[in-house]
């Protein structure tokens, strides 16, 4: 068998409010919390990926029954992507604007895919991006 990544399987997002980040993607995302504390806040975000929220400061390295999980943090300005049906962009842009959030910029790109830039609550620029933006997507 050959060493093969199948997909991106977890995104971490490191908030100076949990909470805030936290209630801004449950309700961006249409989701509930898979897991939930003081540390973290787990997220499905569509087909087996998983959005993970960490107070800032607080990824230390996590000792567990199973063995220790690394210490991490990140900082700085921050982009993600997250992969919408062409279909939905209308729907999207509904919800966005339910949700009091601005569009911060559009974009066709020469592949046929469509873009939608906006910012969340602690300032990461926000893609939702349609097929046609990449060879693979």
């Amino acid at each position: 068998m050959r060493a093969r990544v199948r997909r991106i399987l977890e995104t971490v997002l490191y908030c100076d409010d949990l909470a805030r980040s936290a209630a801004f993607y449950q309700t961006l995302l249409t989701t509930t919390p898979m897991l939930t504390g003081d540390r973290l806040v787990a997220l499905e975000a569509g087909e087996g990926t998983v959005l993970l929220l960490f107070q800032r400061g607080n990824s230390g390295a996590l000792e567990t029954a199973g063995g220790l999980v690394p210490g991490h943090d990140g900082g700085g300005p921050v982009h993600l992507a997250f992969a919408i049906d062409a279909d939905a962009v209308a729907a999207w842009e509904a919800r966005l604007a339910e949700m009091g959030i601005a569009i911060e910029s559009r974009v066709c790109w020469d592949r046929g895919g469509q873009s939608i830039y906006f910012r969340d609550p602690e300032g990461r620029s926000v893609e939702l991006a349609t097929p046609g933006l990449w060879p693979s997507y």
